[in-house]
């Protein structure tokens, strides 16, 4: 008799931000609809009541598991994801998602997945998963250039050096080690932070909060999962790809870049998409610079001046999605700025579905925070990049892109990081206009045909599975 290939089941469980749970989502969706196998996808309540609808060819595959978040002091009452909180209450979010440690153990306990596939934060996981004889795979979000500056394990401890490493003396405590490449990179390298973003790095290196640092969660997670799976794919980035799994010793994966898909969730609430497309058909075509930070960033009200000054001294027709913050504070645009671009420029404060925004024909850039999921939605219909990245891993990812001119960056002063409207509008008609800037639109185009195939992103999925399946068969064979 033929050997019937063994339905899998599968927990995700992704760190408490939405730029981590749509794509684990996505992921968990390819793995149900591609390959038959059941997704157990676990967050917390409100968190679970925001996603998406899951599509009805594999909503029967698809269970979506509520853990409810501990209350925890300084974590506002319904507050279950980083876009409901300032950056720094941000710790006290991760003290209540590692108080999710019992109530995860008791469903995994219950359940009894072959594989759970979870995010940099949980340290404490691993082990828990190991007793239970459930397959580990870490699921990055950050790109495999991002994670090779960061550093392998034995490089991870921000206290201790690298005694069993070739330099036994090399540890990253100043910060200068920051702004330039790693040791362990072995090939000419762009991708550092800027002697302000190593500023901000340094404030939250060590222990915040929440009495664990991110290096510490991301060290022991490595040293306790089987495999590492990345969003991106060997077009985009081999050579990291190839370094980062030297470095780790334990196969990584990459999953493709799970590009969204675009007929999902509500895109029309309240008639938003009418509205918003009713005006980008009355523009040119390719004209129109699309601006938004993501929903996390909350620009300083200078930097916030400078940004809309700018793109008024630009000329370009804008649509700015603009959200208001966690905090409920508003922000004030300079005075008049309505006034003056009426009619050139929309200042959206809702809700605005970017991948529909991205994908019309009267948008030719984007001003984007350098989001990785926000750079793949762009890249897919090919609009050229102007960055402005704020926080974590946006700025190596925008180093990322300007060494591919595939962008490029709002130029900042070095010593705090403050940018001008004059240094806004320049870049605006660089990208946008100018004839010198031809090279960042046509390289912007030739990314569709990466990012916009969906095929070849689909295949990374496949084989990803593949090799949980084989693992699995290995583990209950042996």
């Amino acid at each position: 008799m033929a050997e019937t290939k063994q339905q899998l089941h599968i927990a995700m469980f992704p760190w408490l931000a939405f730029g981590h749970i749509i794509p684990s989502l996505e992921l968990g969706k390819l793995i149900a609809r591609r390959k038959g196998h059941r997704i157990s996808f676990i967050s917390t309540p409100r968190n679970i009541d925001r996603l998406p609808k899951i599509p009805s060819d594999v909503a029967p595959l698809i269970t979506l598991v509520k853990l409810p978040l501990p209350h925890v002091d300084n974590l506002p009452e319904n507050a279950e994801a980083t876009m409901d909180v300032p950056h720094h209450i941000i710790p006290y979010l991760k003290i209540a998602h590692d108080g999710l440690q019992e109530p995860l153990s008791k469903f995994l306990e219950t359940s009894n997945p072959d594989w759970i596939i979870h995010d940099f934060a949980p340290h404490w996981l691993p082990p828990v998963a190991a007793r239970l004889g459930i397959s580990r795979a870490f699921f990055s979000i950050y790109n495999a250039s991002s994670l090779c500056f960061i550093g392998p394990p034995k490089w991870l401890s921000s206290s201790s050096g690298a005694a069993d490493g070739p330099d036994p003396g090399y540890k990253r405590t100043e910060l200068e080690h920051f702004t330039v490449p790693p040791k362990w990179v072995p090939f000419p390298s762009k991708i550092v932070y800027r002697s302000y973003e190593a500023k901000k790095l340094f404030e939250n290196i060590d222990a915040n909060a929440s009495g664990v640092s991110d290096l510490f969660r991301f060290k022991m997670v490595y040293l306790g999962t089987e495999v590492v799976a990345i969003k991106t794919c060997m077009e985009v980035e081999a050579e990291w790809l190839n370094l980062f799994g030297e470095l780790l010793h334990i196969p990584v994966v990459p999953v493709g870049l799970l590009p969204p898909s675009p007929q999902e969730g509500n895109d029309n609430k309240d008639n938003t998409w009418d509205t918003i497309s009713e005006w980008l058909d009355k523009q040119e075509k390719g004209s129109v610079v699309y601006v938004a930070l993501g929903s996390e960033i909350r620009p300083s009200e200078e930097d916030f001046n400078e940004l809309a000054l700018g793109l008024e001294q630009s000329g370009c027709p804008f649509f700015w999605a603009l959200r208001k913050s966690a905090g409920g504070e508003s922000i004030e645009l300079p005075e008049g700025f309505e006034k003056r671009t009426k009619g050139r420029g929309i200042v959206w404060t809702g809700w605005a579905p970017q991948f529909k925004i991205l994908g019309h024909e009267s948008v030719g850039g984007f001003v984007t925070h350098c989001g990785w999921s926000s750079v793949t939605e762009a890249f897919q219909f090919g609009r050229a990049l102007i960055l402005l990245p704020f926080i974590g891993d946006q700025g190596l990812i925008a180093r990322f892109l300007e060494e591919r001119q595939a962008g490029v960056e709002i130029p900042r002063k070095e010593e705090d990081g403050s940018f001008t409207r004059d240094s806004v509008a320049q870049t605006l008609r660089l990208v946008m206009k100018d004839a010198e800037g031809q090279i960042y639109r046509d390289k912007a185009k030739e990314m569709t045909t990466i990012f916009g195939d969906k095929e070849l992103q689909h295949r990374y999925v496949d084989k990803f599975v593949e090799l949980l399946e084989k693992h699995r068969q290995i583990v209950t064979k042996g």
